[in-house]
């Protein structure tokens, strides 16, 4: 848009003429000239990440558009995605002139910039928004790490590439565990039936019910046997996903289309003997 560049060359003019009061006034129009342009979401389903940002922008009624990005393809490497975000992944959103990567992130700009979204899903008060931010820094390193590493060495290796490892899945299997367990006993020990007591989900929910969800490519009884522990998580789950219907079944499709494939292989590989293929009908991905 020729009058947003316009409006950005007389930023950076009144901030070199040290005009504080103009610039404010000036950015603050550019801020509603931004929130007036259509958002873009670059998103693969088969990315937990990816899906949360999805299912938030559907179940709140953000109008966006969503921009599939292949990873089993590598178009995430393509020059048009590197322009979007140089760190080559998905999610990322463009709003306007503004670039965001990092799915927690575009969680909170998305919960903070659309109007009326409500406040259970990035609260106003202070201390509860810094619990939820709590929780997301803990799930980077801890379920996530856990979860990821496990899947990929037990199902999805072959799929993108890498050899099964099992020595790398057993070590996998134990962060995660120790992730569930303090889910269990940590995050969702409160009053409500979501993440720090909550009555209604916040985007801490999302986001981490969308990295156990990978967990449905696995064979059944593996994934009874790791989740079956944990009567909150397992609950918790379920509330998650009532919750943001059917928006939340929607935007998993995808991965449950990859869990029948996954299902199919390991029939044939029972009945014949014979090694899987290596694909996964172009949602070979994490």
């Amino acid at each position: 848009m020729k009058f947003m560049s316009v409006l950005r060359d007389l930023l950076s003019w009144a901030d070199n003429k040290c005009d504080r009061h103009l610039k404010t006034k000036w950015f603050k129009s550019f801020q509603r000239l931004q929130m007036m342009e259509k958002l873009k979401v670059y998103a693969d389903r088969m990315s937990q990440p990816s899906r949360a940002v999805l299912i938030f922008c559907r179940f709140n009624g953000v109008d966006f558009e969503e921009i599939k990005v292949d990873l089993s393809k590598r178009q995430h490497l393509s020059p048009e995605f590197t322009e979007v975000n140089p760190m080559k992944k998905v999610p990322a959103i463009v709003h306007g002139s503004f670039n965001l990567s990092e799915s927690h992130a575009i969680l909170v700009y998305l919960a903070s910039a659309f109007p009326g979204i409500a406040d259970h899903w990035y609260p106003s008060d202070l201390f509860r928004r810094a619990k939820i931010n709590s929780v997301m820094d803990w799930h980077h390193s801890n379920l996530r790490h856990g979860a990821v590493n496990y899947v990929i060495n037990t199902v999805l290796g072959p799929a993108l590439g890498r050899p099964l490892n099992p020595k790398a899945a057993a070590e996998a299997e134990k962060v995660l565990l120790s992730s569930l367990s303090k889910l269990e006993d940590i995050w969702l020990n409160g009053d409500g039936r979501f993440l720090l007591g909550g009555s209604q989900p916040s985007i801490a929910d999302l986001s981490l019910v969308c990295e156990l969800m990978q967990l449905e490519v696995l064979d059944e009884k593996d994934r009874s046997r790791i989740l079956s522990p944990y009567k909150k998580v397992f609950q918790w789950i379920e509330d998650t996903r009532t919750a943001t219907n059917p928006h939340f079944e929607e935007v998993h499709n995808v991965l449950y289309r990859a869990k029948k494939k996954f299902e199919q292989q390991r029939a044939k590989v029972a009945e014949t003997g014979t090694e899987p293929s290596n694909k996964i009908g172009g949602h070979s991905k994490i």
